[in-house]
This record gives structure tokens, sequence and C-alpha cells, in this order.
């Protein structure tokens, strides 16, 4: 009788499974799709050499495999969820009727009688409802995904999909979020931790409720000890540990968040919204060190502008009687800390020492001594600073709130956040890859990126582009142009245009060396009168400029048009490389999840024994563009030609000739001209040009080596003026030794080789001209083969550098 019935509740029991099968069965999805289903995985970007600059998406979820899991990770979560994991098929019976008969005991509804695979299953395609239908979808497609993948799969799928509170998604991401760690230096007590959040993670989180996890820590140590997972010493431990976590970012490597914001919309643009959920892992071609470098450059260098004029007051002033610490604490938390510099209240004068004790955030003090205070004369304007401190109670007093920030000599110095702006990109002149981008002071502050964003008036940093011209149109590096005033009227000008020099002087006759070394305006003026608008404009062109930075008149010869720090550095790049054109890029590659490449850069190189054959001196194409269209390749280079293709070589753009005299001018510019501040890097392989606008608005100063090109710029976001004293060599030139002191640390110097097609002679410095064989009088010159000069001028000599702009001979050329 009892064989009987036990044979028939069997038979019901099976039918009543097989009915509920069927019954579930038209709504149960195919387990194998769970390997098709992409978890929502940030957008991550790096550098070249690996560092994480930024991690972009609403969920923190860094996949793992199952191998990448310590075992004492796995013991917790099987501890806590599903004791017989590693046994049941999908479904723990032994677990259902122990929860049954608790509910029949207690009254209560069973719960906690899921196992891990059924907590999948109900995660990847089920609803949270509490519906018998549900339970049995949920049985059933628990069973199908244990006979698709091992329990290994099954757990690293777990593992990786689970939510874990403050936007953890993932044992990985939770591990980074709440410890800092990564998953594998996870402790005991890490682990268990982790492994009690997931039945509430609102409250049992670490950081949202720290006694509740405490007390799940405990369970689930429990369990882990019960099950022979951990000792009772190790039990003890990781007990007795205390409850310490906060949230922790993204290990953030490297500072470049206006490239990664240059990232995210190209990534956008081409591959739609998404992108902040689908993994990609996108490697740029940013140089760590270098973007450092770039960083600490742009910071430092517009502080030592704002210092120059004057300090202009704390952020506000405390009362230190009536104000209590939560007052205190509160409102320094809530201050922002732009570029580096740190809120903090003065909390005490102490004029025997001449220093300043002051207090931050979290309650650290420090002390600013009178040397990081007595630049702070008082603002005035821009143009006139008040008398200057002689103790440091004339600058600060008790309760007032400043910002300070730490020098290299690991001191406190008084700071206030810059009016001006600045920028600062280096790119590589061989391919165009973007090795350091600053668009500005704080980004945070400000998400306007000036280095491709803000077309600015070059001023002189375009002349060597003017000279390149004059060198393709019948100057040479010693004709005699004359310094003298020009007078203009046009309608275009608004009335009456008189260029003149920033000095105010004219220097009459001028060899055109001399003239670029000294920046003198006049004669940039006189070579495109000279030359034609057309000429010189289409010879511009070539440097990969738009029209915007090439105005049609001769304002062109000042650098009067509108062009970007990046404009410029494409156009000095084809300076530094020969006269090949590159593209500027700043993504190198861009990976799936899984590793896969989803795109690889394939830019351009400059291969000089794959030597490019334009169009030059035929009809000149308007752009780098029309001339790579014309271009064809020779058989110098023929293996790598073969290799490359001609869509991996840049283009010839400009004769090695002209490039190469622009760039011995530019390195006179540095070894004893404007930019000569820059022999303080004691390099010889270094070439530029300094840079300021009308009524000293945009600074300026661009220059390379045969490696590396930078541009630093610094300008009101207004337009307003810099102020008196300010251009090119003393505002933009310090933040480009800055940087590069930096990147170029340890490198070696690189030279210019001289290429065919040049001759150097001896010339008489004050006429251009031969000098006589008996000459004490001489300096070498270098000049494109047929331009050379070929008569010895006798008479009186005359100064080149004379302030007259008196009359001229027939040897002048204008």
């Amino acid at each position: 009788m009892g064989l009987a019935l036990g044979l028939c509740a069997a038979i019901a029991i099976s039918g009543a499974i097989f009915a509920a099968y069927h019954y579930a069965k038209p709504g149960l999805p195919e387990a194998a799709t769970v390997r098709d289903i992409p978890l929502q995985v940030p957008l991550r970007i790096f550098s070249r050499d690996g560092k994480l600059i930024q991690e972009i998406g609403e969920q923190r979820r860094l996949p793992v495999t199952y191998d990448q899991v310590p075992e004492h990770v796995v013991h917790a979560f099987v501890a806590a969820e599903d004791k017989r994991f590693f046994q049941h098929w999908g479904v723990d019976p032994f677990g259902i009727l122990r929860a049954a008969v608790r509910s029949v005991l207690t009254g209560r509804e069973a719960r906690g009688t899921s196992t891990l695979t059924q907590q999948l299953a109900r995660d990847y395609f089920l609803s949270r409802e509490r519906k018998i239908i549900r339970k049995i979808k949920e049985a059933f497609l628990a069973y199908k995904i244990e006979q698709e993948f091992s329990k290994e799969e099954i757990m690293a799928l777990f593992l990786n999909k689970m939510f874990f509170g403050q936007r953890a998604y993932g044992v990985a991401a939770a591990a980074q979020i709440y410890f800092d760690k990564e998953l594998v230096d996870l402790t005991i007590a890490e682990a268990a931790t982790l492994a009690g959040v997931l039945p509430a993670p609102s409250n049992y989180n670490p950081v949202a409720g720290p006694e509740a996890a405490k007390n799940r820590r405990s369970y689930v140590l429990g369990r882990m000890r019960d099950l022979g997972y951990i000792s009772e010493q190790q039990y003890q431990e990781a007990n007795d540990h205390p409850m310490l976590s906060r949230l922790h970012g993204p290990d953030i490597e490297l500072a470049a968040p206006y490239l990664a914001e240059m990232v995210r919309i190209r990534l956008m643009n081409e591959y739609g919204r998404d992108i902040t959920t689908r993994g990609f892992r996108v490697h740029t071609t940013i140089d760590s060190q270098m973007q450092q470098a770039a960083n600490y450059a742009v910071r430092d260098g517009l502080l030592e502008y704002d210092r120059r004029h004057g300090y202009r007051g704390p952020l506000r002033r405390l009362d230190l009687a009536t104000a209590s610490d939560t007052d205190i604490e509160e409102m320094l938390a809530n201050i922002p800390n732009p570029g580096g510099l740190r809120a903090a209240l003065v909390t005490a004068i102490n004029t025997d020492n001449n220093a300043a004790s002051v207090r931050f955030a979290r309650g650290e003090t420090g002390q600013l001594n009178w040397g990081g205070v007595n630049w702070a004369v008082p603002f005035i304007d821009r143009s006139i600073v008040g008398a200057k401190p002689e103790s440091i109670d004339d600058v600060l007093a008790a309760g007032d709130v400043i910002y300070v920030y730490t020098t290299v000599e690991d001191d406190l110095a008084l700071a206030q956040v810059p009016q001006a702006q600045g920028a600062l990109v280096a790119l590589n002149p061989t391919d165009g890859g973007i090795a350091a981008l600053v668009g500005g002071f704080d980004y945070t502050a400000s998400k306007f990126n000036r280095v491709t964003q803000a077309k600015r008036q070059p001023g002189s940093s375009f002349k060597p582009f003017i000279y390149s011209a004059a060198l393709a149109n019948g100057f040479t590096a010693a004709s005699i142009i004359n310094d003298a005033p020009v007078v203009i009227e046009s309608a275009e000008y608004e009335g009456v245009w008189r260029p003149k020099n920033s000095t105010g002087r004219f220097y009459g006759r001028t060899r055109m060396r001399e003239a670029l070394v000294r920046s003198m305006n006049l004669v940039s003026v006189r070579m495109v009168m000279k030359m034609g608008i057309v000429s010189a404009t289409r010879h511009i062109a070539r440097f990969g400029f738009e029209s915007d930075a090439i105005p049609n008149n001769l304002s062109l010869a000042l650098g009067s048009g509108a062009a970007t720090p990046l404009d410029m550095a494409k156009g000095y790049a084809v300076l530094a490389n020969g006269g090949y054109a590159v593209e500027p890029y700043f993504i190198d590659r861009i990976e799936l999840s899984d590793g896969e490449v989803l795109f690889a850069e394939t830019p351009r190189i400059v291969c000089k024994t794959c030597e490019l054959e334009s169009t030059i001196g035929q009809d000149e194409p308007q752009n780098a563009t029309d001339l790579e269209d014309t271009s064809t390749l020779s058989l110098t280079g023929a293996a790598l030609q073969e290799f490359w293709g001609n869509d991996y070589v840049a283009p010839r753009v400009l004769p090695a000739t002209n490039i190469w005299l622009i760039q011995d001018l530019m390195r006179d510019v540095i070894q004893r001209g404007t930019g000569r501040r820059a022999r303080t890097l004691g390099r010889q392989d270094l070439a530029g040009k300094t840079g300021t606008s009308n009524d000293q608005r945009d600074a300026w100063f661009g220059g390379f080596n045969p490696d590396l090109v930078a541009i630093s710029w610094v300008g009101f976001d207004s337009d307003e003026p810099l102020g008196a004293g300010e251009e090119g060599g003393r505002t933009a030139l310090p933040m480009w030794i800055h940087f590069m002191r930096d990147a170029l640390a340890g490198a070696p110097e690189r030279s210019y080789p001289q290429p065919p097609g040049l001759v150097t002679v001896r010339i008489d410095p004050a006429t251009g001209e031969l000098a006589g064989a008996n000459s004490t009088n001489f300096k070498f010159e270098t000049f494109e083969a047929g331009t050379q000069p070929k008569t010895q001028l006798t008479g009186p000599q005359i100064n080149p550098y004379n302030d007259g702009g008196e009359e001229v001979g027939e040897q002048d050329i204008f």
C-alpha cells in the first residue's frame, strides 16, 4: 500500500512538473542566448602607454573570468547565496524542502529558495515580481542554463552581472568602489562584505549602512566557517576587522579630461549614444609623461602670469569667533579646487616668524610661510599693481578663505584662480599623433577646449609661414628689406592702416634673417606686398590652414587670421618634419570588451626614403588635400612604398630646401632672438617663434625639434588684453619651456640634416651680397642653389640696424 502511494505521488509530481514545463516553455528564452547578452560596461579611455584617463558610464563594471576570481571570493558567495551550488542541477530540492518546512513551522512565506543559478536566470531574463509562474520559469530556465554552461562559467556570469549598490555592477567593480582594490587583493573580510551586500544592495553596502553590512558580513563569515572554507582563527580575525569603506572613483592614473571629451564626442558621432555601455576600450596617442608635463606647464604658466598682476584678495572672510567646526568643515568642503589648488582657511597670523596657519577640509592643517606669499602685491588693473607687501599681515588676516598650492619644494604658496586661460598641444611631426593636450586651466570649471575650439590671432607666430612663402617667391635669407613705415589707405582697413613694430621703432635696411629673429612687422608686410597676396596665401595653404587663418589682405603678414592651437601645431609639424603634411589624430585604436579591435588608426607617416613628388611650381593646389590628389610616388623607397602603399605615406607639400632654411632661421630665433629664454633648456636642436596679437590679446609660442612639436597659448576667453608687457616671449614661452624640459628629458639632441640643393657662402651682413675676399666683416649664409649672391658690392658699409628707415640704394628688394 505504501509503495503504491509513493508511486502515485511520484507520478503526480512528475505530471505536475511536466505540465508546468509545457505551460512555461513558450515564454522561456534559450539559455545559450546568455552568451549574446552584452553586459553594460563603461567606456574606458587609456593613454598610449596604458594609463587610465577616464571611465564614462552610468554602470561601473569590470568583467572578469572565473580564473581571475580568488578562491575565497567564490567561497564567500557560495556560502552566502547557495551552499550546494557545485552539487545541484540549477534547482536545489533540499533547499526548497527546508524552506517549505520552515514556512509550515513559522507560518511565514518561504523565501531564500532560489539558487545562485536561479538568481542569474531571473536577473538576465525575468522580472522580480513574486508570482508562482515567475518562480516556475526561473526554475526551468536555471536548469537549461546548467545544461548549457559549466559551473565555473555560471559563477563568472553571476559575479559579473549582480548589482552591489553605488553604481557597482559585478564584483570587480564593487571591490574597486568600496575598497579601492583589485579583485585579487580582497581580504576574506572584504569578500564576505561584498557577498553580504546582494540581498539588499542599498541597505547592506558598507558605505550606506556600515552596521547592517557588518552584521551581514558576520553571517557570511559564519557560513564560510561552517562549510569549512575558513578556519576558526580566520573567522575571528575577519569578524574582528573594522568595517572600513568609503566610495572610490575609477582609478584614474592620468589627467587628460579635454582629450577624453574629444574621444567621447568622436565615438558618439561614429557609434551612437550607447558608447558608454558597450565596453569600448579606447587607446589614445597620449604619452603619459608628456601629458603630465603639459598639465603642470599650463597650470604653472598661468599662475606665473597671474602673480605678475597682483593679488585680488581672499575668496571670502569668515568670523572665526562665531564659526563652528561644522560650519568651517562644510564651507571648505563646498569650495571647488580647480587646477590642483586647495581651498584653505587662515586660522592665525604669526608675525614673529612671518607665517600663517591654515586649515583644510577634513581638519588637515599647514603653514604658509612668507616665501609663498611675498609675491602678493595688490591688484589694481592688468597694467598697474600696488606697493610690494613687507610682511604677511599686509596680505592675509585670520578668517581669510584662500587658495594655496604645493610647490616642488613641498611648501605651501598662496594662489588664486587665474582669470586668463591657456592651452598647450604637442604632437609627433612624423605621423601627427597628439602626445599631450591641455585645453584650459581646469576642465571642471570650463569645458571649452581652447586647443580645438579657440580661434585666435596667431600674431608673429604665423611669420614662419610668411617667410617660407617669401623664399618660394624670390627672397633669400640675405635679402635686404627696408623696415620703414607703411601707410595703406583702404576701406577694407576702415580708413588708414599703419602697421608698426612692437617697439614702436623702425630699423631701416634689414636682412631677412635678422627680421625674423627680431620679429620685425614692417619687413613681413613689405615682403607680402612684393610677392603678392595670391602667391602668399596659396603657399601658406600648403601648411594645412583653412581660409579663416589666411586673410586675403596685407594683415596676413602680421598673423591677423584666426587659428586654433591645433591648427598651428599642424602647420608647425610641416616645418619640423621637413615639408610633409601630417594630419593630427588622437585615437590609436578602439577595442571591444573581449579585446577584439574595432578600429585602428593608420596615419600617413613621414617616410623620407619613399619621397613623394608633387606638382610644386605648376598649378599650385589650394590646400594639402588637393596636393595629395596630384602626388605620385617615386621608386626611391620602393620596398617601404610597396609595404605601406601610397595611402600610408605622408605627402611632401613643400621642398626640403625651403623648409630647412626656415628651420635654420627659427633656430636663430631661440639662440639670439625673441625666443632666447628657451636657451635655458641647454639644447641646440630647438626652433621656434614667439607671437603676440594686437593689443597683447594673445600670447603664443610655437616650437619644435625633429621629434616633437608644441604650441602654447595664453589669453582671455573674453578677448581682453593681457596687460602691459605681456607678449609671447614673456607669457607663453615659459609655459612651453616648462613642458619641453620634461617632455624631452633624457632624449638625445637631434640634427637637421641639410638636404641637397643648398649652398653656403660668405656674405656682407650690411648688403646681403658676397663678402670681399679680404673682408673681416662677414657672415656665412645658406641659399637654395642658384639664388646665392653672385656679385660683391662696393661702396660705404651701411649699419643694417639704423633707426631712420632712410633712402636706400638699388640693391634693395623693396
